[in-house]
């Protein structure tokens, strides 16, 4: 029955190490979300990614060139961070863009928004309202090298 346990237990934290290879998981349902919920959201995580990132002034990011209201909403919060954002691929000369990729999905009844670069990725679930959305988890940030 100890060898069972310790097996067991051996198991499930080595499950826990598992990810896909560009750090998003799967499982979830992308959703689409609008008006204040979207604008929440992008705010939040926005705000969070600049705090991770730092050099508003001097940093262009790069976004896929999207019409959800999220993307929309995004967009404008980084822009009131100080970001220059691109959505046609094309910066000025001598600018390296840093790529974000974000998404929307529906999880257990939230939403779970998430950002991710090159070197960082952000991830926080929302309970939506009638006013908009409001954090339901703290922030999850990974590093990367």
């Amino acid at each position: 029955m100890r060898k069972f346990l310790i097996c067991l237990i051996t198991v499930a934290l080595l499950s826990g190490c598992q990810t896909t290879e560009d750090g998003l998981s799967t499982s979830s349902t992308p959703i689409a979300v609008t008006g204040p919920a979207a604008s929440a959201i992008a705010g939040d995580m926005a705000s969070r990614l600049a705090e991770q990132i730092g050099s508003a002034g001097t940093t262009t990011i790069k976004m896929k060139k999207e019409s959800s209201d999220f993307a929309a909403a995004l967009k404008a919060a980084l822009k009131g961070w100080g970001y220059t954002v691109i959505t046609d691929g094309k910066g000025g000369k001598d600018v390296e863009p840093v790529e974000l990729a974000y998404s929307i999905d529906g999880v257990d009844g939230q939403l779970l928004a998430r950002l991710s670069t090159p070197t960082i990725a952000l991830g926080r679930a929302y309970a939506v309202t009638a006013a908009g959305a409001v954090p339901a988890s703290p922030l999850s940030i990974m590093q990367r090298n």
